[in-house]
């Protein structure tokens, strides 16, 4: 995975640390937003989706009830840098899967699309009568398959990240009788336990396995010493790194690469389809490349897209 971009400035880092205290019960990005633009938070100038057309084939796959509507509702847990999170006015959603979203609407004819905060356990539930898709970072497995269908566009190991330094000695290849912070709900939330059931079974020390809503929450704590480490996905842990300026280092290789999935209601086939369609095109077109090497994660990009993949 490349290098992702310097970014560190201690009005980011604070503004990282006050967005993850903030409550922001539902927080649709602007429309005037279509367009490239800069984030103070990150000082990354995001890829312009104004340019992106419309594709008339794709347009006419779209559910009448959202052509009528106009707006491509996104839901996401926007604490997970870089995929999703907020500016420094603590409101604004901003990162790839934020800048996706726009992107898709714009292949479908769309007059936005829009980006509202949710924490992540209630984004599923809610995909159909809050949300058309989940744009979230969610890895696609199959007890999320049972319950949407997941468009795939990236894949994404996991990683650990320590204090700088390393003060408790943690050992990625034997986590044992450690703390693990992770974000609630997550793919790495689940395998976390699954490693301290492992420990259990080998007659060692059990992981505690931490989860809390909020990433930057978990990263706090991983620099106080409360936590021996976090698992994230792989760029949520480059780009947390960078962020932390000099607090936080990765330990480790990335590892249990796969893939990431939109996540659209099951029982809406039309809407899967003009979503899959539109993906496909903007991998096919290198747009999606585009958007993700804004933040460093263009070698993400998987080169189709595909309903419910096999795993």
């Amino acid at each position: 995975m490349r290098t992702l971009p310097s970014l560190l400035s201690l009005t980011a880092i604070t503004a990282l640390a006050l967005t993850g205290c903030a409550d922001p019960d539902s927080t649709p990005a602007p429309s005037s937003a279509q367009s490239g633009s800069q984030s103070p938070a990150t000082d990354i100038q995001s890829y312009d989706v104004s340019q992106i057309p419309v594709v008339d084939e794709i347009a006419a796959l779209v559910p009448q009830e959202v052509k009528d509507r106009g707006t491509l509702r996104n839901g996401a847990s926007t604490d997970y840098a870089p995929g999703e999170y907020r500016a420094t006015d603590g409101q604004t959603p901003v990162g790839y899967d934020v800048d996706l979203t726009r992107a898709l609407a714009r292949v479908m004819g769309l007059d936005e699309g829009t980006t509202s905060h949710a924490e992540f356990p209630t984004i599923i539930p809610a995909l159909g009568p809050k949300f058309d898709v989940g744009i979230s970072s969610f890895t696609i497995t199959p007890e999320r398959v049972e319950q949407v269908n997941l468009i795939s566009y990236i894949e994404v190991g996991s990683a650990y990240a320590v204090a700088t330094g390393n003060p408790s000695g943690f050992d990625p290849a034997d986590p044992c009788g450690t703390t693990i912070g992770v974000q609630n709900g997550t793919f790495q939330h689940d395998y976390a336990q699954e490693l301290s059931d492992q420990c259990v079974a080998d007659g060692k020390e059990p992981i505690a396995v931490m989860p809390l809503d909020l990433q930057t929450d978990v990263s706090t704590k991983v620099i106080g010493g409360q936590y021996d480490a976090t698992f994230a996905d792989s760029t949520v842990i480059g780009y947390t790194v960078e962020l932390a300026g000099g607090k936080l280092e990765q330990i480790g290789d990335a590892i249990e690469s796969a893939p990431q999935g939109i996540a659209v209601n099951k029982n809406d086939e039309a809407l899967t389809a003009a979503v899959h369609a539109a993906t496909q095109y903007l991998i096919d077109e290198g747009y999606l490349a585009k958007i993700l090497g804004a933040y460093g994660a263009e070698d993400s990009v998987l080169p189709l897209a595909e309903i419910n993949p096999a795993l």
